[in-house]
């Protein structure tokens, strides 16, 4: 027997806001029960509304475990659109605050490590001088996880280092990518260590010594790969993998271990006394800062005054 054809007029009628939310929820949480607690609902109301969906959708949303639940290629595909549409709807409400009480609004920003540390808290600073009563979220991790959230509308723009042409993950979306300024690497170590008296070292110098370096999958570790391929070494033994600011901050601080950052992220550090930035010749571009924002689609205010502000927090 053949399923029935979807019609759009009967689904429309059928979906209700709060079953997508709840949806929503069931897929960050991979759980019913946790869905349920997070929205202050019982399990078997959540349980209810996840049959409603699968009766309107004609199909198993998710397939259920002892550990939670699991998306089905239906449930993965409802998904995209279901964060669209809840994009959508938090864009309407903030246009809404903004015809109705001015300058307010609610914007979500993705960061890397290249913008975390300098550009993004200025740029930060600045709009909210301006307009003090629009809430600004951060969100950061790799380019991988930034770009779906970004073109699926969980994120209202992205700041940090700009994926390079015609790699895949610069066309893989539809986003557009706009540059501010071209930074480059930084090999930096604690500022009251001995190495930091240092000199004249060179990377082989340094090689042998414990370091922190970016995880795999992040550009900045394409770039720090690509200074040891450049000066004929290998990887170094003793290596902590982060892409935690913090994280970071602190083992350089407690031992003699050796990191990389942007150099416009590392200066923060410098000017407060924290970090030390080696004189390293190998040392490479990092590559260009920017943002990206969804292809077509209309900034909120909140959106277009926070690159404004970006815009100027640019580094001279």
């Amino acid at each position: 027997m053949k399923p029935h054809r979807l019609s759009q007029i009967g689904l429309s009628r059928s979906l209700k806001l709060n079953q997508l939310l709840i949806f929503d929820r069931v897929m960050e949480t991979g759980s019913i029960l946790r869905a349920a607690h997070e929205m202050r609902l019982s399990q078997p109301a959540v349980t209810k509304v996840i049959q409603e969906l699968e009766t309107s959708f004609q199909g198993a949303l998710f397939s259920r475990s002892n550990r939670g639940v699991f998306p089905t290629e239906l449930g993965h595909m409802v998904a995209r659109r279901v964060k669209s549409l809840l994009a959508e709807f938090r864009y309407l409400t903030e246009e809404l605050d903004q015809f109705r009480f001015g300058e307010a609004g609610h914007i979500v920003v993705g960061t890397l490590i290249s913008a975390s540390a300098h550009l993004l808290p200025l740029a930060i600073t600045k709009l909210k001088a301006r307009s003090p009563r629009v809430l600004v979220t951060v969100r950061e991790g790799p380019t991988a996880h930034l770009f779906p959230a970004l073109a699926t509308g969980e994120l209202d723009v992205v700041v940090g280092r700009l994926p390079e042409t015609g790699l895949p993950l610069s066309d893989a979306f539809p986003l557009d990518h706009h540059a501010l300024f071209d930074d480059s690497l930084a090999v930096v170590v604690g500022a009251g260590h001995d190495i930091a008296k240092t000199t004249s070292a060179t990377l082989r110098d340094l090689a042998s010594l414990p370091w922190i370096l970016p995880t795999s999958e992040s550009p900045l570790r394409q770039a720090v790969e690509r200074m040891f391929r450049a000066a004929d070494l290998s990887l170094p033994a003793d290596l902590v993998e982060s892409m935690s600011v913090l994280t970071n901050l602190g083992l350089l601080l407690d031992a003699p271990r050796v990191g990389v950052m942007p150099h416009v992220a590392a200066i923060q550090f410098v000017g407060s006394g924290l970090l030390t930035i080696l004189n390293i010749r190998e040392t490479g571009a990092f590559g260009t800062v920017g943002y990206s924002v969804r292809s077509g689609k209309v900034l909120t205010p909140a959106c277009e005054l926070f690159i404004e502000c970006l815009r100027e927090a640019v580094p001279s």
